[in-house]
């Protein structure tokens, strides 16, 4: 799946010198599509992505994978170009299209040359991609293939059943509970008319989100902006994802596994990107498991006991409430106790919070490193295209360090303890000491 990698050279491929807060330009065009843009002329070149609500939260459980089949084919074949001629035209000039997905979004994204004669040969190719896709019937039946040989590869290796079990006991039903790329049984019944239907509900204008990162003018960007979604379908599928259920039931589920070391995963469905207390609990999370070596959760599993070789946790913000999740991985003969302490550790900090010592140093850690989110055109397009769809300020990369310096321990406790429910949350060993069925905590 756009698998496609062409290099720019080296003067492209470096960092671009940017401002720590670059000036974010926002219109819609009259597709309907809403466009995000920071002219920047460091660098002759474009970076360009274009997102839909077409992620796999809205597949259905008899169908799911279509979503990420219908973003993986928009470039097999489009507007009368076959795979390969895309490939070629891109080639050509130097160019890389790629593409994104996850339960929210998928899109297309494009790295050409600003000059005009490349810069108009790769949207041309990406217009055809994104307007004209033809899902060629051979080349479907190739892709479900590909798709089902990984799916089945993918249920022998522990990492991959954590997850799928994992999503089902934090979502049951709900679509993010699914996964993205589907089941062997569901691919296998896609067919190229469910992929077109699909395409044409959730691949319209007036659901795009357009941004643009680089070499060229606002007149320009707008002529672009158009060019790429002028001629979308009409669409119709809503945009919203079904609400999530906040508070689950606590369940530890246990599946055998050969492999020597236990796949730990522990979690409930967590926070929206949009929700009002995301940096405190960013920031909180960053103390308890997101800090890599100075987190408690690696102080406790590791540091002290050495129970783990890594051990995180993180929240995930969705459209609705993505996953709080923590995760680690031990040997089965220590598994219960190593998840002993990560409760402990859990339950703990949603009691206490963290120390002023901790959240400072959190805090110091995250705004030093801010600059460095921000720091290429592709960052930056990257958080063009989340601050469009999810309806985010323009202001959102200004806000960031202060917003995180102003989080406060005892906000960072409140928050917890209203969000994280350690007494009802999912928990799933592959691999585990024993094998036994799903029960209460």
């Amino acid at each position: 799946m756009y698998a496609r990698l062409f290099a720019l050279g080296a003067l492209l491929l470096s960092a671009t010198p940017v401002m720590a807060s670059p000036r974010i330009q926002h219109w819609q065009a009259p597709s309907g599509a809403q466009v995000y843009f920071v002219e920047d002329h460091g660098l002759p070149m474009l970076d360009v992505t274009v997102n839909f609500p077409a992620g796999s939260g809205f597949d259905s459980a008899g169908r799911s994978g279509l979503a990420a089949l219908t973003q993986g084919m928009l470039d097999n074949g489009a507007d009368g170009l076959s795979e390969d001629d895309i490939s070629r035209k891109l080639a050509d000039i130097g160019a890389e299209l790629g593409g994104n997905f996850d339960q929210d979004r998928a899109g297309v994204s494009l790295r050409t040359l600003s000059s005009r004669a490349e810069r108009e040969q790769a949207l041309s190719v990406m217009a055809s991609v994104l307007q004209h896709p033809t899902f060629p019937e051979k080349i479907v039946t190739r892709e479900k293939e590909r798709t089902i040989a990984e799916l089945k590869e993918a249920d022998t290796k522990p990492e991959a059943i954590a997850m799928k079990a994992f999503g089902k006991a934090v979502y049951g039903s709900h679509t993010y509970g699914l996964q993205p790329s589907g089941e062997v049984a569901t691919v296998r019944n896609i067919r190229r008319s469910d992929i077109v239907a699909f395409y044409r509900a959730h691949y319209s204008a007036k659901s795009a989100i357009v941004a643009l990162m680089g070499d060229i003018t606002r007149a320009e960007a707008e002529a672009v902006a158009q060019q790429l979604t002028g001629r979308l379908p009409p669409g119709g599928a809503s945009a919203a994802i079904p609400a999530v259920t906040r508070q689950i039931k606590p369940t530890e589920q246990r599946i055998p596994h050969p492999a020597s070391q236990s796949h730990i995963l522990v979690g409930a469905p967590g926070i929206s990107r949009t929700d009002p207390e995301y940096f405190t609990l960013y920031a909180g999370n960053y103390v308890l498991g997101g800090g890599g070596f100075v987190s408690r959760l690696m102080q406790e599993v590791r540091e002290k006991r050495g129970m783990a070789y890594s051990v995180y946790s993180y929240f995930i913000p969705l459209q609705q409430p993505g996953p709080f999740q923590i995760g680690l991985q031990t040997k089965k003969e220590q598994a219960d106790e190593a998840l002993g302490m990560v409760r402990a550790t859990l339950a703990r900090f949603i009691k206490e919070g963290p120390s002023e010592k901790e959240l400072q140093a959190a805090k110091d850690n995250i705004i030093g490193g801010f600059p460095l989110r921000i720091d290429s055109n592709r960052k930056i397009v990257e958080y063009l295209g989340m601050i469009g769809f999810y309806g985010l300020p323009l202001t959102y990369l200004d806000d960031f360090p202060g917003k995180v310096g102003n989080v406060t321990v005892a906000q960072v406790r409140e928050a917890f303890q209203r969000r994280v429910n350690p007494d009802a949350m999912a928990t799933v060993i592959v691999g585990a000491p024993e094998a036994r069925k799903e029960s209460g905590k």
